[in-house]
């Protein structure tokens, strides 16, 4: 029998709905797989052996009667440890939430729950998913499973590492600086940030409310399809997804033939390591053998663009955070306590101008790309750099390479467009490489058709870290 650690979300939740493989089966062995991984990269804040073996008996049995939930039905997955469950321990990475119990459950999890998928345990993260390299000082850094001296990035570190090492088949992240791409790229899966409104992040917890976006990590873009599926749409627990379109599984089909993939000029493209660079080159290649149209944009000044991202979460984070800064400041870590108090250094007409560029910054966009179906650029202009090297006392480069970690996140979040990232090479030191499809809005569909016939057409999302 194939190990059901290996099979994809998708071949996973096929397997179990034609038995060839049980709940239980699965489970056990994820659970198997976790134990022997988890001293390495630290992946799981919690790992719930008995709650998730009893629902898997529970799928199983449910099976048996013919009795489908859904889509998910038997499913393990995990989340970031942000999204609440009833009655369940909820830390959000921190020391401020340390022993919280939330009183109610994230909507995301609940539409999870009903397409069957269960729950084996929560995933470690940045505290308070403010961070884009994975560290963390009250946890334990996450680590990353290719190499476990090198960042996994955050803030759904534990995500990215988790389902990079194939203990769970996806998990959900959260992206509000990046914080999908980053993990997905740096551990060598799939990340799906969508359109902002998408997708409710109702008991979730929040960090920008205007850049805060929920959405998968998986193995594949056709996973990630499938994760989407189940969690888009309007929440009446949140006013932005409302009129929300629901998935359009013919749009996420659609054949990449005649499809126009624009290529910026610049910035994008500057200053990239060679692995990376020729990994993008590549992804040319095969696009247009897929029978993609090839274009050069002139995109407008993105680092003007990622000054007002910078900004906006700046101090919507501050606000979310005063009062335990106020009471409880020094339970924060150094470097996200450094954060939250740079969201002071900005007047109220600097904010409420980077929220009224927003409009107009997306127009120019839209109006540069034309009729371009995505852009394709790097997630990140190298592979993962170490953990030593990006944290407190890194040396005197550390904040320039955290800082070149993130350069090209921070767009897309303020323009609440929808990336995909997909696994595209391997570079330095047998370290994974991500590119990001970047999208129109509400055209999320369409990465994943993008995104799915790029990796029919390669093998790069297939490689997996090596058991420690």
């Amino acid at each position: 029998m194939t190990d059901p650690c290996e099979l994809t979300l998708t071949e996973l939740a096929a397997a179990i709905r034609r038995r060839k493989v049980s709940s239980a089966e699965a489970t056990k062995a994820m659970l198997a797989r976790i134990k022997t991984w988890q001293r390495k990269i630290n992946a799981f804040a919690r790992i719930e052996t008995e709650d998730a073996m009893k629902a898997a008996r529970a799928a199983d049995r449910a099976l048996a009667n013919g009795r489908i939930r859904g889509a998910l039905h038997g499913v393990p997955l995990a989340h970031k440890d942000m999204y609440y469950v009833k009655g369940k321990l909820a830390e959000c990475g921190s020391k401020i939430r340390k022993g919280w119990i939330a009183p109610a459950t994230a909507t995301a999890l609940t539409r999870l729950e009903a397409a069957g998928a269960l729950r084996i345990g929560a995933l470690n993260m940045v505290e308070f998913a403010f961070g884009p390299t994975g560290h963390n000082p009250h946890t334990g850094h996450v680590r990353n499973p290719w190499n476990p001296a090198h960042i996994t990035g955050g803030s759904s570190s534990g995500s990215g590492a988790a389902v990079g090492a194939r203990l769970v088949p996806a998990a959900l992240g959260s992206d509000t600086g990046g914080s999908i791409r980053l993990p997905a790229h740096f551990c060598g899966v799939t990340g799906l940030k969508p359109t902002n409104g998408r997708v409710s992040r109702a008991n979730a917890m929040p960090l920008s409310f205007t850049l805060d976006t929920v959405g998968p990590l998986a193995r594949t873009a056709e996973d990630c399809g499938l994760i989407a599926a189940t969690i888009m749409g309007p929440d009446p627990l949140d006013p932005t997804t409302d009129g929300a379109p629901p998935w359009d599984a013919q749009a996420a089909q659609r054949a990449t033939r005649n499809m126009t993939i624009g290529i910026p000029k610049s910035f994008y493209v500057d200053d990239l390591e060679a692995h990376v660079d020729k990994a993008l080159d590549d992804a040319i290649v095969v696009f247009r053998k897929l029978g993609a149209r090839i274009v050069q944009v002139e995109l407008p000044d993105q680092m003007l663009v990622s000054a007002a991202a910078l900004i906006v979460i700046a101090v919507e984070a501050l606000t979310t955070h005063a009062p335990w800064l106020r009471t409880r400041g020094k339970d924060y870590s150094d470097q996200v306590r450094n954060r939250l108090l740079n969201g002071s250094a900005y007047s109220a007409v600097e904010y409420l101008e980077a929220l009224r560029w927003r409009g107009p910054a997306l127009a120019a966009h839209l109006a540069a790309i034309g009729n371009c179906d995505a852009i394709l650029v790097p997630t990140c202009h190298s592979a993962a750099p170490t953990i030593a090297e990006t944290d407190v006392g890194g040396g005197a480069n550390a904040e320039a390479v955290i800082l070149g970690v993130t350069r090209f996140m921070r767009p897309v979040n303020y323009l609440g467009l929808p990336a995909l990232t997909v696994p595209a090479a391997l570079g330095k030191a047998g370290l994974p490489i991500g590119l990001q499809l970047i999208g129109r809005p509400f055209r999320d569909e369409t990465l994943i058709a993008l995104g799915a016939a790029f990796q029919a057409a390669t093998d790069h999302h297939m490689r997996a870290p090596a058991l420690p």
